[in-house]
């Protein structure tokens, strides 16, 4: 069952990057959410809201390719592999073959996204 919650995080998390839904982001993630972009460069939650909208970061679909949970107690780890169509940092859009390795820890019962880093598949 936890497993299915933690999917259903991941899906809900890239449909909020899409509407630019900065409560809804917040509300999966904790206070000190960190996200490592594949340039190596680290961002905070609150950074990386403002970069999602002011439009650094636009995301228009995400395709959902696999997603592995795996759960240790209170934490978790899962990977979630998606097509991603997006213009980022002034660039064009594209379609990015983009792999989210992501941390997560359970607060008040709720699974809550604690870190993330990004790569390619």
């Amino acid at each position: 069952m936890d497993e299915q919650l933690i999917e259903q995080l991941y899906r809900e998390y890239w449909d909020c990057m899409i509407n630019k839904d900065i409560q809804g982001l917040s509300e999966i993630m904790i206070e000190d959410y960190t996200l490592m972009h594949m340039t190596g460069m680290r961002q905070s939650k609150e950074s990386f809201f403002q970069s999602v909208q002011n439009g650094e970061l636009n995301y228009f679909s995400a395709e959902h390719d696999e997603i592995i949970v795996k759960i240790d107690g209170d934490r978790a780890t899962m990977v979630g592999k998606s097509r991603v169509n997006a213009a980022v940092y002034g660039g064009g859009r594209h379609t990015w073959k983009l792999r989210g390795d992501f941390t997560l820890v359970k607060e008040s019962g709720c699974w809550k996204l604690e870190s993330s880093e990004a790569s390619t598949y």
